[in-house]
Formats: C-alpha cells, structure tokens, sequence
C-alpha cells in the first residue's frame, strides 16, 4: 500500500500556543501579548497555533495582528474549525463561561458540516487578517467522529487540493480517536493535548506507532498537563486538565521531580526533552502570554538532558516502558 504524499511544512521545535492571546484564565493586554510574539520571533520560533474557541476569536485577532507585517512565507499558522462563532448581544454584560477573560458577546456553536468549516474558516480570515493559513485541524471533535469524518475533513481536503490551505489533521484532548483519524481518514497532521507527557504516555499504544506507520506527523501540546508539570516542585495547588490535581497524581509528579533534580535538570525541562525524544513528534506547542514566559520556555527547551534520566524513571515505574 503507497502512503499519501503529505504537504511539506517546516516546524520549528517549540510552537507558540496562542490561548493565552485569548485571555485564558485571565486577561492579558495586547501590547503584552504583541511583546510575547515578538520575543518569540527573535528567540526564532516560527510556528504558531490559534483557535477561534479561544477568547471568542480574540486570539486569532491578536495572532494575526502580531504577524501581519512578517514574511508570510517565513512562518507557519494553524487555527481550528467545528465551533462557529455566533454573536450574543444579549450575553455581552457576561463573561465567557469557558475560561477565557472575555465578554460573553458570542456563543460557541459545533458544526462540522461542509458548510461549517467553510464558514469557520472564512471567519478566521477576516479576524486575523492574514491570507492563509498554513494548517486547519478539526477542533475536540469527540462527539461528532461521523460528520467530521465524513464532512469535515472531506472538505478541508478539498480546500487542500486547491492550495487554499496547506495541510490538515485534528486536535484533542485524546489520543484514540487521533489514531482513528490517522488510519481511517487522510490527515497529514494532528495535535494531541496532555496524553504523551512526562506525566502520562497513553499515546505511546495507539496514536504515536499509528502516526509513524502513516507518516502523520504529531504535535504535542499541554505537554506540562495543564501545568502540574510546570514548577520544579509541583504545589498543592497544581492543576490537571485545567481542574485541581488529584492527589496521586501529585504524588506521581513530585517523585519524577526529585528523580529530575538528582540528574541536574527541571521538571518542566525534562518534561520538554522527553515529547521531543519520540521519532513521531514534529514540534511541540507551549502556551504563551508574555516575553518573560517565551524566555523562560526557550530556556527550558535548550536545556541538557542526561540520557540516564529515563531509564532512571523506568527503573522507578514512573515512565511506560514502552
């Protein structure tokens, strides 16, 4: 069996994961935002992911006016489609009920139609002002594996055919319905969030051995599980897929902390060097808000790692042998 040729797209090692442009959690100011591209920039990142789930399209604006004035072929952007923005006046006086420091003046709407990612991907477009983008993928589309198989993707694939966009895949939260993309369907890339970390290597059985037999490549985002990986000691208040950690998995994470420690090197360094060791991953994208945290991520990722780190962590049944 021949293997779909896949669109040629140069990754940078680290992307800059844009949510944060979109006021996640709290808010952040445009010329903050603005200075963390730029730091980014100069630090020679040159991929960066956006969503209009984030902020409510905020992102996609800020992103887009951030790289307007840059050679459009020097950098690759990708945004999502399957949630369509609809305007709630009604709403405005609220805040955005999911996470985001923004009016609640849209509510979020999933289509994966053909309509619906047409649509969705016009209307990122005219928020970011760019002319392209780079990469589509179908956003959390859990709930919605028929029509986004069979609509969705046959759709950005006929965009792709007329160089509209370059390539396509699907990002979530989960690894098994990624494999599903990667056997079933013609994706040339997807993002998993959280399932191949430091913390947890579920890819590790089905999306990444799928991906390397396709030759779909993988990005790996929330490579810090939402930040329990993110300190150098995890605190009591550490989060895990964005809610308070449990307990063992605290435990879990302070025992490869003290591993990390005697072998030189950071929890959050080593949780970087490690998604990046695997054949199938292409660049992993990181959440940024501002230039001290592009500092600050840019050291992490040029930091040494012993290679004995890892067996260290299997000899200890912290890290899938696989």
């Amino acid at each position: 069996m021949s293997l779909p040729r896949r669109p040629a797209i140069r990754f940078t090692a680290l992307g800059f994961g844009a949510a944060q442009g979109g006021n996640l959690y709290h808010a952040t100011s445009d010329e903050t935002f603005a200075a963390a591209v730029d730091a980014a920039w100069d630090a020679g990142v040159r991929y960066f992911d956006t969503a209009p789930h984030y902020g409510l399209g905020l992102s996609e604006r800020r992103l887009g006016a951030a790289l307007r004035d840059r050679p459009r072929d020097s950098y690759v952007v990708s945004t999502k489609v399957g949630r369509l923005l609809v305007p709630t006046p009604e709403t405005a006086h609220r805040r955005d009920p999911e996470g985001f420091d923004v009016p609640a003046n849209h509510r979020r709407v999933w289509d994966f139609s053909r309509d619906g990612v047409r649509r969705s991907l016009e209307a990122s477009l005219r928020r970011s002002g760019l002319d392209r983008f780079d990469i589509v993928y179908l956003h959390d589309p859990d709930e919605h594996w028929h029509q986004a198989a069979t609509e969705a993707l046959p759709a950005l694939a006929d965009l792709r055919g007329q160089g509209v966009i370059g390539a396509i895949g699907a990002g979530m939260n989960q690894s098994a319905m990624l494999a599903r993309f990667v056997r079933e369907t013609d994706v040339d890339l997807v993002m998993c969030a959280g399932r191949y970390t430091l913390l947890e290597q579920g890819a590790a059985h089905d999306l990444l051995p799928a991906a390397r037999q396709r030759r779909v490549g993988v990005i790996i985002a929330g490579v810090y599980n939402s930040g329990l990986l993110a300190r150098d000691r995890p605190p009591d208040d550490a989060t895990y897929d964005y809610r308070p950690a449990p307990a063992d998995l605290l435990q879990r994470a302070r025992r490869i902390a003290a591993i990390c420690t005697e072998h030189g090197v950071s929890l959050p360094e080593a949780a970087l060097a490690f998604v990046r060791g695997h054949p199938a991953v292409v660049s992993t994208v990181v959440g940024l808000r501002s230039p001290a945290e592009v500092t600050e991520t840019v050291r992490r990722t040029a930091a040494v790692v012993p290679a004995a780190l890892w067996p260290a962590l299997r000899a200890a049944g912290l890290i899938d042998p696989a």
